[in-house]
């Protein structure tokens, strides 16, 4: 069983072009499932009562949309089997996952995000920097993986565009904004200094990366999510604020302006329009006080006296 869940993590990366944390997630839970059978049971061997038994040994320690994680990843796993001709049927054919309740993304309003992006920031080095990719995950919505793996060559400055490759390995063009842009530019002329700077003490850098930490090696997530929560604490937000955050503050903001659900979607990289549909709900409170101030039988316009006029005259 271990022996073809490392089979199907390896196809995962190679072949379907996953991110090692993605991978690393499927892994975990393969092995969780293989641990609960014991032995050396072979995927062969492994029937719907023992899946059903491993769902419901889940239950209780699990919130409902692990559970349906855990399933998800022993799906993809069957169906893996099932065509390297591992087994004759998928055990999980027919079981259903648990309902699990939508999640409301955490996003900021149009004012939050300017505050964050105009927060003091510390006079140092790397000032620029955070600057820069403050801007950029909101001028483009990418995700905070797609940002730390980008390479200069992937910003166009000339076209305004920005190249992304994410999930599945699929490649996508993404327009960015003036300021951004800016920002970047002003980090670039540093990022060559640090580069210098290190090359010179003998230490090794990574010349292609776009954006680069203290020891002149990419930039990792983690760095960034703390950058930007730092920097939401000095814009005095009550909400601590994630990368994810600025990437659905993007999406919304798109939505409230205008922008068509299709053309979110391929900003996003999103797989399934389903996915960026979970945007929609959160325009409701502008559609409704869009609606409170326009409509005349709305309780604001009510309350206006030149409408109450002219609703009395015949």
């Amino acid at each position: 069983m271990k022996q073809t869940i490392e089979l199907f993590c390896q196809w995962l990366s190679v072949e379907r072009g996953y991110s090692p944390h993605t991978v690393s997630g499927y892994r975990r839970d393969l092995l969780e499932f293989a641990s609960l059978l014991g032995g050396e049971c072979t995927p062969a061997e492994v029937g719907p009562a023992r899946v059903r038994a491993f769902i419901v040994s889940l239950h209780g320690r699990n919130s409902a949309a692990s559970v349906a994680r855990k399933l998800s990843a022993l799906r993809t796993f069957f169906r893996f089997a099932c065509r390297r001709g591992l087994l004759a049927a998928d055990p999980l054919s027919g079981l259903s996952g648990p309902k699990v309740g939508r999640h409301i993304p955490v996003f900021l309003t149009v004012d939050e995000t300017f505050a964050l992006l105009e927060a003091p920031g510390p006079q140092d080095t790397f000032m620029h920097r955070d600057r820069a990719l403050l801007e950029l995950l909101y001028s483009t919505g990418i995700r905070v993986a797609e940002l730390v793996s980008r390479d200069v060559e992937d910003l166009d400055f000339t076209e305004e565009v920005l190249k992304v490759r994410g999930k599945g390995n699929k490649e996508r063009l993404v327009p960015v904004g003036r300021p951004a842009l800016e920002a970047v530019g002003n980090w670039l002329p540093q990022r060559l200094q640090l580069m210098r700077e290190r090359a010179g003490r003998g230490r090794q850098v990574e010349d292609r990366a776009l954006f680069l930490n203290g020891q002149g090696s990419r930039l990792s997530a983690r760095s960034v999510e703390r950058t930007v929560r730092a920097y939401g604490e000095r814009a005095g937000l009550v909400q601590a604020v994630t990368p994810h955050a600025l990437r659905h503050s993007f999406a919304t903001h798109l939505l409230e302006m205008g922008a068509d659900l299709r053309s979110v979607q391929e900003l996003l990289g999103h797989a399934s329009l389903s996915t960026t549909q979970r945007y929609t709900h959160l325009t409701i409170d502008h559609l409704a006080a869009i609606y409170d101030r326009a409509h005349p039988l709305s309780a604001d316009s009510q309350e206006q006296p030149d409408t109450a006029q002219r609703k009395e005259q015949p």
